[in-house]
């Protein structure tokens, strides 16, 4: 299963770095499958930089319905026309600071695959759900009522309390998660790990069993370090 590096630039860039991060990552030799996700705003000149080549765009979020009185929202339809292939659903910070439930995640998700966009299904534990010992319980909650009943979707375990923070979770631990999430899911599904990765510790966290990639936030917003992690991915 080739693995997934994907960037999540959350609230951050403008446009006019997207030349030269795109032109960094045109020429770059990857192994990988790659896929950058901007900011809304920033989806069309991206995919007008990036033209041509095999590197792929994702949005950071969609609406549940194709269309309607909601302002502020982005169906998965306009996402597509954007040239959007992927787009993340559920990350952690939506689920706080928009207090998005597991079935409205589950509605996002199917939306993008009747979009033609294959979403990126975010789960995580918290610290105190991790202290307590209940993080498989958790994540296994939220797969139950976040995943569509069929494929095309990528699941991307992400520990809430690692988001940012430089913290990450031992080794063994984000095997013992993956192989629970792999034990729940499709045989075929990609799983990737998020939360603090970075070039330091990209080839050890990829190099580990059913980690089928990586979800970078803080790292893809230069093409440097995003590259330096990609390099370890096979």
């Amino acid at each position: 299963m080739k693995q997934i590096i994907a960037g999540n630039w959350k609230m951050n860039n403008c446009a006019e770095g997207i030349e030269a991060y795109a032109k960094a990552l045109r020429h770059a030799p990857l192994r990988a499958e790659m896929i950058i996700c901007p900011p809304f705003p920033l989806l069309a000149p991206l995919h007008a930089a990036l033209a041509g080549s095999l590197i792929k765009l994702g949005a950071q979020d969609c609406h549940s319905v194709a269309a309607g009185p909601h302002t502020g929202d982005v169906a998965a339809t306009m996402l597509a026309a954007a040239g959007a292939s992927h787009v993340i659903v559920g990350h952690s910070e939506r689920r706080t600071d928009h207090h998005e439930t597991n079935a409205l995640v589950r509605a996002k998700a199917e939306a993008a695959q009747q979009a033609g966009v294959i979403p990126i299904i975010c789960v995580g534990e918290t610290e105190a759900q991790r202290d307590a010992g209940h993080a498989a319980a958790a994540i296994l909650a939220q797969l139950a009522g976040s995943l569509p009943a069929t494929l095309p979707y990528i699941i991307a375990y992400e520990p809430i309390w690692a988001i940012g923070t430089g913290k990450t979770p031992t080794l063994d631990d984000i095997a013992a998660i993956h192989a629970t999430i792999r034990d729940a899911t499709s045989p075929t599904s990609h799983i990737l790990y998020g939360g603090s990765v970075k070039p330091a510790n990209a080839a050890a966290i990829l190099a580990l069993p059913h980690v089928n990639g990586a979800l970078v936030g803080g790292a893809s917003l230069t093409a440097a370090d995003l590259l330096a992690i990609a390099i370890h991915a096979t």
